[in-house]
């Protein structure tokens, strides 16, 4: 007989009828995906891996208390709860203090890597980095909620979709204004992000 990979559902039907190993299994099976997109908006290893561990407790809690419904979409499931964990974190947060983007893990230009940076370079991209920040602060919360999931967190407009609970197209008209109003800030600003 071939050894096949289980689906999400055979995993959950098979911790549902005891077999405690299963759950273990899917949550290994998408820990990565997961935590990437924890530290992407978190920026702190130690505060990521609690809100990991928060992220499956309350998944496995969900799935005990006969709540959660399978559609075929486990993964996007678990990523809208961790991306709940994460905003509850941020409230938290705020509540003692204001949080800056920075500190929210919000690093619009985070993805640029320089084999060899001059000093010249570092402080200009800094400096770009700093901008592109401002103006991505100035952003409605839902266009720069969407462009945090695209360019931060890499998901398609599908997940995104998911994630936020709104159309695709929704999500696509969203980007669409965020990015006219960044060009928009940016011409009004005179700024050269290069």
């Amino acid at each position: 007989m071939n050894v096949q990979v289980l689906s999400d559902q055979v995993l959950l039907n098979n911790y549902l009828s005891g077999d405690r190993n299963a759950i273990s299994r899917l949550i290994e099976r998408h820990s990565r995906r997961v935590r990437d997109y924890i530290n992407m908006m978190v920026k702190d290893r130690d505060v990521a891996e609690d809100i990991f561990q928060e992220t499956f407790i309350k998944a496995v809690r969900v799935i005990d208390e006969g709540r959660y419904t399978d559609n075929g979409k486990f993964l996007s499931w678990i990523l809208r709860i961790a991306h709940n964990q994460v905003i509850d974190h941020f409230r938290a947060q705020r509540q003692s203090k204001a949080v800056t983007e920075s500190e929210a893990g919000y690093d619009v230009l985070g993805t640029l890597r320089f084999a060899e940076r001059t000093v010249e370079d570092s402080m200009v991209s800094d400096q770009i980095e700093r901008d592109v920040r401002a103006l991505v602060e100035l952003l409605p919360a839902e266009q720069r909620e969407v462009v945090m999931l695209r360019y931060f967190s890499g998901l398609s407009f599908k997940d995104i979709a998911e994630q936020t609970e709104v159309s695709i197209n929704t999500a696509l008209g969203r980007m669409r204004y965020a990015l006219i109003n960044l060009r928009r800030m940016i011409k009004e600003k005179n700024l050269v992000l290069s």
